[in-house]
């Protein structure tokens, strides 16, 4: 008697079969669901506004700047769909059946694969356009662009399909009671997992940007070698500022990077097998999704054009004729 007054079953009718959730304070309860709803609208609103800058203004249709869009698109979604969803079992039960809990793992997978692999196409991009300027045009098309964004998002779907393969064919397998949706990897599994959407992807972004800065730092005291003597303060100024901007901008990418990834994979680290129910904390779960949050603003909101496309969205003056055509970058 005292189980049934510590704890809610989630289906009252199969009685053992059910899963139990503990009673939460009701003010803790809906304290939480706002904060990660306002997380979920912020991720949406965020992407959302880099996706329509992207799409409609012609003059922001280059290589660069689809990379950004297809980051953006994996991350609206997981704003859009994932975070909604986990809202709803967050001191909850699952009631949406056992497939829906396969699907929404699985797409969940492809989506953070998906975000992480356009991350490593941005570090490659930038390493090439300041690395090798003169060849980047000729290298990085429109045409080259769209095809490696395509392949970044089947390889994802392929490759999260056969480590969930065991997952999918019984979505119920790690179940322990009825109201759960637990994804489940071995450990072989969840090290090439480790590998390939953490380890590997932050070794070339940090490898690529260390090789961004160094050029950039080389460039900037290249131009200060050859200036006059009259300019040579002013030119300092201008070089070590640009420094300062590039260093920064590197540790940002990596430091959010770290941040949102590293807890989530720590149990992965620490050889146990991947379970993302009980064994995985709600903070670190929403941690990793914050990173769709975060994206837009670390790789777009910096940028003038997108703080200039915003406005003319937010002021809605993209709904008048050949709005398209608008000078964006000027």
């Amino acid at each position: 008697m005292t189980v049934s007054e510590d704890f809610e079953l989630c289906f009252p009718q199969l009685l053992n079969a059910s899963c139990r959730k503990p009673v939460q304070n009701r003010a803790e309860t809906i304290f939480l669901y706002i904060l990660l709803s306002c997380i979920s609208v912020l991720t949406v609103i965020l992407n959302l506004l880099v996706i329509i800058s992207i799409s409609h203004f012609k003059q922001l249709h280059t290589p660069t700047n689809f990379l950004l869009l297809s980051l953006a698109v994996s991350d609206f979604f997981v704003g859009l769909l994932m975070m909604p969803i986990q809202i709803l079992l967050t001191r909850s039960c699952w009631f949406l059946g056992t497939v829906s809990c396969g699907m929404f793992q699985y797409f969940s997978f492809i989506l953070t694969s998906a975000s992480v692999g356009n991350m490593v196409l941005i570090s490659v991009d930038r390493y090439l356009a300041i690395c090798d300027p003169f060849c980047y045009s000729s290298k990085v098309t429109v045409k080259r662009v769209q095809l490696c964004v395509g392949l970044c998002w089947a390889c994802s779907v392929f490759y999260n399909g056969v480590i969930l393969m065991d997952f999918l064919k019984q979505p119920d397998g790690y179940n322990s009671c009825q109201g759960e949706c637990v994804v489940g990897i071995s450990f072989i599994n969840g090290a090439v997992d480790v590998l390939l959407t953490f380890a590997g992807p932050i070794t070339v972004i940090v490898v690529l940007y260390m090789r961004v800065f160094v050029v950039a730092v080389s460039q900037a005291r290249a131009m200060r070698s050859h200036v006059t003597t009259v300019n040579q303060q002013r030119s300092v100024c201008v070089s070590k500022k640009s420094e300062r901007k590039a260093a920064r901008t590197l540790g940002i990418v990596v430091l959010v990077f770290l941040m949102c990834f590293c807890p989530y994979f720590s149990p992965s680290f620490a050889g146990q097998d991947y379970l993302s129910s009980e064994e995985f904390s709600v903070f670190t779960l929403w941690l990793l999704y914050c990173n769709s949050s975060l994206n837009p603003i670390v790789y777009a909101f910096f940028y003038p054009w997108f703080r200039k496309s915003m406005k003319l969205i937010v002021k809605l003056q993209i709904l008048q004729p050949n709005s398209c055509d608008s000078s964006i970058l000027y």
